[in-house]
């Protein structure tokens, strides 16, 4: 059998020491692991950014891939760390809602509390991810059964994620995530707008953000106007506002949180 793949997304940037100590504590107990690396750049302390981007990207990852997932405020204190099974991954993170987006998406079938110290470097450590989250993922990857990191667990945290609503004959949501293009993606699935005009679908549909009111749909990016703002489904199946060649973000001076909405056309 193949060595699960270990999947590392941190804040900790890449111009420290951090990255490195996580590979190298891996590498000095499993010396075959395979280490990818998700992202380092998630914004410091933005636990709703880096699970968004775990939502975003685990479900293209092979059966018995090991997430190690780290933007950790609480590092040092009482919180918890988890190990987490799925039908098809594990997810090391701590207790504090990162993993709620993709929990929903992969629901658990085994929690636990990571807390058995015999496989951490440090029973005490303020650099958890080091001295204890990159050793139980080796540990793992190493075949120890999830029973002997610690005990189960039935509750964890969660964060509270908005979900989209009907408001009247309209879909209400709002943006989730800000990706580096600037395109704002929002919690909108793309079938939502489809249900909205279910002849026309999208096409049929204008959007509203901010000021402005009566954004137009479009079927790719270089479809539209360059200079322009307007909305698509994007790659996850969300409604996405974007600018060809533009930033959306700066344009509509949006970021995470902003409300928006889908409505019909009104039919001639």
């Amino acid at each position: 059998m193949a060595t699960p793949l270990i999947a590392l997304l941190t804040d900790f940037g890449e111009e420290d020491h951090f990255v490195p100590s996580l590979k190298a504590v891996i590498a000095g107990l499993h010396p075959q692991a395979r280490v990818i690396d998700i992202s380092h750049r998630v914004p410091a302390h933005d636990v709703r950014a880096a699970g968004f981007l775990l939502f975003a990207c685990c479900r293209f990852f092979p059966a018995g891939t090991i997430f190690v997932a780290v933007v950790d405020p609480g590092v040092g204190t009482a919180r918890r760390l988890l190990l987490v099974r799925t039908a098809r991954h594990w997810f090391i993170a701590p207790d504090n809602g990162l993993l709620t987006l993709a929990l929903e998406a992969e629901p658990a079938e085994d929690v636990r509390e990571l807390s058995a110290s015999r496989f951490f470097l440090a029973a005490r450590s303020t650099f958890e991810a080091r001295d204890k989250m990159a050793p139980a993922a080796a540990w793992l990857s190493l075949g120890i059964p999830a029973a002997e990191f610690g005990p189960v667990l039935t509750d964890w945290r969660k964060l509270r994620i908005a979900k989209p609503r009907l408001v009247g004959k309209n879909v209400a949501g709002e943006v989730v995530h800000v990706d580096r293009f600037g395109n704002l993606i929002t919690n909108i699935p793309e079938s939502l707008v489809w249900d909205l005009d279910r002849v026309r679908g999208p096409a049929g549909c204008l959007l509203k953000i901010g000021r402005r009111s009566s954004l137009p749909p479009s079927a790719a990016y270089v479809s539209a106007p360059r200079g322009r703002p307007f909305f698509l489904g994007g790659s996850l199946g969300l409604v996405e506002v974007a600018v060809r060649e533009g930033s959306a973000s700066r344009l509509l001076r949006a970021r995470a949180g902003e409300r928006v909405e889908v409505r019909p056309r009104r039919r001639p």
